[in-house]
């Protein structure tokens, strides 16, 4: 492996103080030596945890991982080549269920960087102090967030390789649109910019937005969407009313619903467990559209990891509404939609501008009847 290392300590620790079952393998992807010494002496200091692999950028992480199995990689966002934010997506490809923690300088509550990491996948954030300002609260604090991730999901790893079935797509309905439902995970924040760039700047209809992100970067998320849209967002509140073309977003520790009440489409929130563990979920977002609007509802699959939103997908198309999802070439994590696909569920399977010219004629359309 070129640039990275991969070792095991754990039989020069067995015994003390270890509470699990086995280590928590960890992998540090830091280009800084200090970083990687400092990090690594925190983490191997607790008997609960083992440095498995270090690599000093994204591409040597990918490598790595191709070798040796981790629970969970600390990625620092500033370093040379493609860097930690855009390599996020190969390094969750060839994690094989491990998860990223972001420690970076970069990784501050509310910083731009820090929404984009989570919203391509990463777990967790934490800020990375100075040099020489490692101090024990710091070391805290990152023991906790490692025991909270804890291992690797290899649950969610395909035994092999699925072929999307050669079946019609279902027709979208010609009946005038009153809803239109986004749902996205991991690399959602890049689809929904170039879905919302592609869309006309008045479609006529409320537009709901699930995004996985932690509940307090949901205010955030919201500012940038509404920047990049081009439109009001909000965070949901309970009861908050669906106006034309203003974007309501899920927070992030509740499900949104939508409801009709005298006739005017508001928002519910929900904080049930549903079936793909995800809060949000996309799921009830969906299956809600389906109930109150049924044909006049349109849900839109992004790139995601896992398969949230497939059984919201069904629901709303057996109420007679349609669902399109995202392809596979501009996905980042080609799962959620492809859940989607793979069902026969999507009436399109497009990038996400071509997905918006789509919602942009059926719109017009429907102030044209």
């Amino acid at each position: 492996m070129s640039g990275a290392l991969a070792t095991s300590r754990a039989s020069d620790r067995a015994g003390a103080g270890r509470q699990l079952r086995r280590p928590i393998r960890v992998m540090i992807v830091d280009d800084s030596m200090v970083a990687r010494a400092v990090l690594s002496r925190m983490i191997d200091a607790d008997g609960n945890f083992e440095i498995a692999a270090i690599a000093g950028t994204g591409e040597d992480a990918v490598e790595a991982l191709g070798q040796v199995m981790v629970d969970t990689i600390l990625l620092d966002l500033e370093m040379p080549g493609a860097g930690g934010l855009k390599s996020i997506p190969h390094i969750l490809e060839a994690a094989k269920g491990a998860k990223v923690l972001i420690v970076s300088s970069l990784a501050e509550e509310g910083a731009e960087e820090t929404v984009a990491a989570l919203a391509l996948g990463a777990a967790d954030t934490l800020p990375k102090p100075g040099t020489g300002r490692f101090n024990g609260r710091f070391s805290e604090v990152l023991l906790g967030k490692l025991r909270e991730l804890g291992y690797a999901d290899r649950s969610s790893i395909p035994a092999r390789p699925v072929t999307i079935p050669h079946r019609p797509m279902p027709v979208q309905s010609d009946t005038p649109l009153r809803l239109l439902a986004i749902g996205a995970s991991t690399g959602g924040i890049h689809a929904l910019a170039t879905f919302f760039d592609a869309l006309p700047k008045r479609i006529g209809v409320p537009i709901l937005v699930t995004q996985h992100l932690p509940p307090a970067f949901m205010t955030v998320f919201a500012r940038q969407l509404s920047a990049v849209a081009g439109r009001e967002a909000v965070v949901a509140e309970d009861g908050t009313k669906l106006l034309p073309d203003r974007i309501v977003v899920a927070p992030g520790e509740a499900h949104l619903l939508v409801d009709e009440v005298n006739g005017r489409l508001v928002a519910r929130l929900l904080k049930t467990k549903v079936a793909s563990g995800c809060l949000p979920s996309v799921d009830p977002m969906l299956a809600s559209a389906g109930a109150i609007l049924g044909p006049a509802a349109l849900g839109v699959v992004l790139t995601g990891m896992g398969r949230d939103g497939a059984e919201g997908a069904r629901r709303l198309v057996e109420a007679g509404g349609a669902v399109m999802a995202q392809d596979e070439a501009s996905s980042a994590i080609w799962g959620m939609p492809r859940a989607v696909a793979e069902a026969g569920l999507a009436c399109a399977v497009l990038p996400p501008e071509k997905l918006a010219r789509r919602v942009g004629v059926r719109s017009e359309e429907a102030s044209c009847k």
